[in-house]
């Protein structure tokens, strides 16, 4: 066969890329509305529901599955340190099994109502100052694992890639899955702007939804001393409480969709 008839194998298409869109939903407790969950629950793919501790309330929990449901967006339980007051946003020093039971309790709480919509948890997502503890102190990620662990082990918890919750949740045989924000600013390090600090949120919906489909693609933004820095993202977070947090996450949607990317729950 000379080089004129040779053939060769037609190389397959390359896998699009999948994101999910998420937001932190269900956060206001009582008479207190935080946020706008019923527009971004018809935008996002998956749902951070908060499980009494530091937002929501039985019957705030109870309606926001509904309507995740309803709409196929998945439902996470965004687990807090036991702090109503504060917002779950201030570390509270506890042991790590204290810490891993009252995960355990949110986790259990928010399924009643997920079922009771005709559905489920689908993952678990610490929320806060708990995030960011999980993030370097071993005993509070190895409670938040833990907790995963002997709720439901087949589920994906959602962390920051080289985090000590990531490492600690693939040691336990965890499928973590790797978030990134979209609407918050990055230290060198790799990790979140602590929001004391000056432009840790980005409100700019149309430099947010740019960043997004960067992350998604390039896995590469500009941290706030200006460097680069390497960022997994098979999931996107827009804060419900961010300023014009559904225009960010419309756009960010929007932005994603026509870059091919394909949007997805996490589940």
């Amino acid at each position: 066969m000379n080089a004129t008839t040779a053939t060769h194998p037609i190389a397959a298409e390359a896998e699009p890329t999948r994101v999910a869109l998420t937001s932190d939903i269900g956060e206001g407790f009582g008479r207190w509305s935080l946020g706008e969950d019923d527009a971004l629950l018809e935008i996002i793919t998956s749902a951070n529901v908060a499980c009494g501790f530091h937002g929501g309330d039985p019957g705030i929990m109870r309606r926001t599955c509904a309507i995740a449901v309803a709409n196929g967006v998945s439902i996470g339980a965004q687990v807090s340190y036991r702090d109503l007051h504060g917002f779950g946003r201030r570390y509270i020093a506890m042991p790590g099994p204290e810490l891993r039971d009252d995960l355990l309790y949110q986790m259990g709480a928010l399924e009643v109502f997920a079922r009771l919509a005709g559905g489920q948890v689908d993952y678990v997502r610490a929320h806060g100052a708990l995030y960011n503890a999980t993030a370097k102190d071993a005993e509070h990620a190895q409670a938040l694992v833990d907790a995963t662990v002997e709720f439901n082990k087949n589920l994906p918890l959602l962390c920051q890639a080289g985090t000590e919750t990531w490492r600690r949740g693939q040691d336990a045989g965890l499928r973590v899955v790797s978030e990134a924000f979209v609407d918050r600013a990055y230290t060198a390090e790799g990790l979140l702007q602590p929001r004391t600090q000056p432009h840790a949120l980005l409100q700019n919906a149309d430099e947010a939804a740019d960043r997004a489909v960067h992350m998604a693609t390039d896995g590469v933004i500009t941290a706030n001393d200006g460097s680069r820095i390497e960022v997994r993202a098979e999931a996107l977070l827009v804060h419900c409480d961010t300023p014009g947090a559904v225009e960010i996450a419309r756009r960010t949607r929007a932005a994603l969709e026509a870059a091919g990317i394909e949007l997805r729950p996490v589940r």
